[in-house]
């Protein structure tokens, strides 16, 4: 007998937030496997810009991009007690919670619901979402899952409110659950081995859909010692290109969608299993994309038959994980990418059509022990390769290899209370890198 599940993509508590192409894939990919064990699935997102309740007030409406990114509604609401020592506004980012209180209102006859987490230090808009449904749907239970609930699962035991707490991947959890509760043995189980075997995501649940993440994997094949990756997915498994195409082609027929985000932490490794393949195919069909890597893709793999690959089929959105410049904290964080190969990749990437705007390089800063001569001198060689720096904050993530010198150099508590990990506070500054020296540097670039 099928049941009636209630998808929530909670808000963001934060003290900025912007839509870099984010959306909930892992539990719209779960909405897509219990619709293919015949349950009717339904899908409030909180963080929807375009949620007609909201568009229809007189509020300020949040700027959207032709890339399908952009700005959130925003309510600046009191910031928590340990971080009132920041003097920025903390605000709830998504809808109001009067329109999520007249949207629960209409799930009156919901058996179960399934609430995503992402960073983190966002879990006050998770907590704050299952304390509503709580109490308009007191009898039904509330399963929490995502990468707050994987990475800090004992502080979401204690705290959330969830009755249900499901650690790392939740399909096969899932099912088991709704065996354990409903008595439902599944009709369809796919092969965890196979990434193909998992229904398409129910994107179709998305209110207004301006872009479409793809996955073409799961895992990667690095250890960076900063990264979760290898905490959040155990092995690195890769989906069949072709199948990709076959997606991607699907969604675009479906619903016009031409903007398309890759999630993955690896798109361009052993690049003749996957993105040759891939895009050979997308040319193939006549498929018409721009596609965007937000994550970061890997320098190291790019060549000049890559870089032009890359730039005929239509990837508008490029960043590369460099992190930093300094020879010693490459081999430490993992090694995955020296200077010399900035250099290189930059002048292919330049041949082939991009401009220095649109080669963003990823920095490390604030990470434990970090000098600020180590960050102005990794800008400066960025800048000097002619390419453009981001500056991307540190956040101490539980379970990583870098997680043991956070905790010894950080002044906040980030053991027990997540919030320090919001990369805002910079969490692990020290005396040498202190915030000052940041504001400089972000100074900087923004002259840039």
């Amino acid at each position: 007998m099928s049941k009636k599940i209630l998808l929530i993509n909670p808000w963001i508590h934060d003290f900025a937030a912007y839509d870099f192409w984010i959306k909930p894939l892992g539990l719209l990919y779960l909405g897509g496997l219990l619709r293919q064990n015949n349950h009717r699935v339904d899908f409030i997102d909180c963080l929807d810009p375009w949620h007609p309740s909201m568009t229809q007030k007189s509020l300020k409406k949040p700027r959207r991009y032709s890339f399908g990114d952009g700005k959130f509604f925003r309510q600046i609401i009191p910031t928590p007690d340990c971080l009132k020592m920041y003097s920025r506004n903390y605000c709830r980012y998504g809808i109001s919670p009067e329109v999520f209180a007249a949207e629960l209102k209409k799930h009156q006859d919901t058996d179960i619901v399934l609430i995503t987490s992402m960073m983190t230090y966002w879990y006050p808009g998770v907590f704050e979402a299952i304390g509503m449904i709580k109490a308009a749907l007191p009898q039904i239970p509330v399963v929490l899952g995502g990468k707050y609930a994987t990475l800090c699962y004992e502080h979401a035991v204690n705290f959330s409110g969830a009755d249900y707490i499901i650690a790392g991947h939740g399909e096969k959890q899932i099912l088991q659950l709704f065996q354990n509760l409903f008595d439902e043995k599944p009709s369809f189980i796919p092969v965890e081995a196979d990434l193909d075997s998992y229904p398409y995501p129910a994107f179709d649940l998305i209110n207004r859909i301006e872009q479409l993440p793809i996955i073409t994997s799961r895992g990667c094949p690095y250890r960076c010692s900063y990264c979760a990756s290898h905490i959040l997915n155990k092995k690195f498994r890769r989906r069949n290109p072709v199948k990709i195409a076959d997606e991607i082609e699907y969604w675009q027929r479906k619903s016009g969608v031409i903007n398309f985000s890759f999630y993955d932490d690896a798109l361009l490794v052993r690049p003749k299993e996957m993105i040759i393949p891939l895009l050979e195919e997308i040319k193939k069909r006549g498929l018409s994309c721009h596609f965007h890597c937000p994550n970061g893709l890997h320098l190291r793999e790019i060549n000049q038959e890559m870089a032009e690959r890359l730039y005929r089929s239509g990837f508008k959105t490029i960043r590369f994980g460099f992190e930093t410049s300094d020879l010693n904290r490459q081999i430490q964080t993992g090694g995955k990418v020296k200077n010399e190969e900035l250099r290189l990749a930059v002048n292919f990437l330049k041949n082939a059509g991009y401009k220095t705007i649109d080669i963003g390089i990823y920095l490390l800063c604030g990470i434990p022990g970090q000098s600020a001569s180590e960050v102005k001198n990794s800008i400066d060689f960025v800048l000097e390769c002619g390419a453009k720096p981001i500056l991307a904050e540190y956040s101490p993530i539980p379970g990583t290899k870098m997680w043991e010198d956070a905790v010894a150099c950080s002044s906040f508590d980030i053991q027990r209370e997540p919030l320090y990990h919001n990369n805002s506070l910079l969490p692990c500054r020290n005396n040498d890198f202190s915030y000052s020296v940041y504001a400089e540097l972000k100074k900087k670039l923004r002259g840039n």
